[in-house]
């Protein structure tokens, strides 16, 4: 094989730095009047990404609070009776981020909120301005190929941390397409509950109309003793 075609065979492979990903995903119920707090151990450089979703608000709104904290408590992120959002941070420092989702402010519906946690940790040791300086020099293409098999598996870790996030993407789907189901089943409940309301109102309406009907042609009733007092 050339020396040419082996470097460019080679050397866009390389200069992709290597991105680790570590992912956690899970769905929790916060009760009604109640705060549930995770942690996460995170490294001074690395980055997270949180994404949330409620997915069912227990016949109430779907919306719940949530923030985000660093080791030393200063809130980084603040949401306010949210359904969804998605933040990203890069930890100035080592350890323990907190994060809870609120739901203090509902008073009998619990929350179902799904969640993800990615952290990225970015490989930054390649440097691409100095790679294409002297990286080919003094190599035969035997001695390069087998150097650079490293680096080719690198690349496929990159490859699967974007497959990574593509199970991400689908995960989300997953989630919106529970909460829309949720939905629809408390749109259904509610629908139900109110026609049946209507129903026994109806036929509470058309027994009164029917006694009230009866009692003016029977002369020994109450009602119409009572009805005549009154027309006096």
């Amino acid at each position: 094989m050339p020396n040419s075609l082996l470097q460019y065979i080679i050397f866009p492979v390389f200069v992709i730095s290597q991105v680790v990903c570590i992912e956690r995903e899970m769905t929790t119920s916060v009760e009604a009047g109640s705060k549930d707090c995770f942690y996460q151990y995170i490294k001074a450089g690395e980055t997270i990404d949180i994404e949330y979703q409620v997915i069912d608000g227990g016949h109430g709104d779907l919306d719940i609070s949530f923030e985000l904290a660093e080791p030393g408590g200063r809130i980084v992120y603040a949401d306010f009776k949210k359904s969804d959002n998605i933040h990203r941070h890069k930890a100035p420092t080592d350890g323990d981020y907190r994060f809870c989702f609120d739901n203090t402010f509902s008073s009998f519906n619990k929350k179902t909120v799904f969640f993800e946690i990615i952290i990225e940790i970015e490989d930054g040791s390649h440097d691409s301005d100095d790679w294409g300086n002297d990286i080919f020099e003094g190599l035969s293409p035997e001695e390069y190929y087998d150097m650079k098999v490293e680096d080719i598996q690198n690349a496929i870790n990159r490859v699967r941390a974007y497959l990574s996030k593509a199970r991400q993407t689908q995960d989300i789907l997953k989630s919106f397409e529970a909460r829309d189901r949720n939905v629809a089943e408390e749109n259904y409940f509610r629908v139900n509950a109110w026609s049946i309301c209507q129903i026994l109102l109806m036929l509470g309406v058309g027994s009164i109309q029917v006694f009230m009907v009866r009692s003016l042609f029977e002369t020994d009733s109450k009602v119409n003793t009572i009805w005549k007092k009154l027309s006096l």
